[in-house]
Formats: C-alpha cells, sequence, structure tokens
C-alpha cells in the first residue's frame, strides 16, 4: 500500500505542485482583497438591507448582465475550490467564504450580518479599519 502511494505521488507530482501554488496564491489573494474589502465598506451597511448592484450603473446595459454573472461564476469555482482543499494542503474555508462572499443568494445579508455581530469577528473587522483610518462598523 505504501509503495502505491509513493508511486502516485511520484506520477502527479506536478498537479501536487499546481495544487499547491494554487492553494498559497488563494491564502494571499483572500487576505489581500478581503481586508480592503472590509476596510472600504461603508459603516452603515449592517443596518439595512442594501441593494448591491449600485455600482452596474455606469455600464452598458449588456456589461449590467455579464458582470453579475461572472461574479457569480468566480464565487461557485472558489466555493469548489475551497471544497477540494479541504482535502488537500490549502486554506478551504477562507477560500470556500470568499466564494460566497461573491455569490448572490437569498438570506445573504442575513447570513453576514450573524457573522459580523459574533464578538470575536466584530472586534476583528472593526481593528481592521481602525488600522485604516475607517469608522467602525455600526450595527444594529
Amino acid at each position: 500500500m505504501l509503495d502505491y502511494l509513493i508511486e502516485f505521488s511520484k506520477e502527479y507530482a506536478d498537479v501536487f505542485l499546481g495544487l499547491t501554488l494554487f492553494s498559497a496564491l488563494s491564502v494571499v489573494l483572500v487576505m489581500i482583497l478581503g481586508a480592503r474589502v472590509l476596510a472600504r465598506l461603508p459603516s452603515d451597511y449592517f443596518l439595512s438591507p442594501q441593494e448591491d448592484k449600485a455600482y452596474l450603473q455606469h455600464f452598458h446595459p449588456s456589461i449590467q448582465v455579464f458582470l453579475p454573472f461572472l461574479k457569480n461564476v468566480i464565487g461557485v469555482v472558489l466555493v469548489i475550490a475551497g471544497i477540494v482543499m479541504l482535502f488537500i494542503p490549502g486554506q478551504g474555508f477562507l477560500t470556500m467564504l470568499a466564494g460566497v462572499i461573491l455569490t448572490d443568494f437569498p438570506g445573504k445579508f442575513r447570513c453576514e450580518l450573524w457573522l459580523v455581530q459574533r464578538p470575536q469577528v466584530n472586534r476583528s473587522i472593526n481593528w481592521l479599519r481602525r488600522r485604516s483610518g475607517q469608522p467602525e462598523l455600526k450595527l444594529e
């Protein structure tokens, strides 16, 4: 059995290297982009549900359809990659979280609000926002 595992790992060494590099890159991207998004989020974002499509108003109607579609496709790919990373070395949970954040689904705002209301999460986000010179998030 051990010989089989050794042969398998030698045969697919390039695949394992690629998955490891993808995993490391996704960790860095999630950390950098996540911190930037949290720092730039309006402080009153969680006071009432919002329609987050306002950023699309300045684009051509065909692009207004394509961008949300692309965002959801990228989100689903990240969720699938995160699930795979749960079984291989990598930040599966963080990658899945980034995918869920990008994906639009019913009840998403309530899930985000529930997560941000956790004391440890709220403390961490507000620490990050203070370091970025932004006011703390306002919650109900």
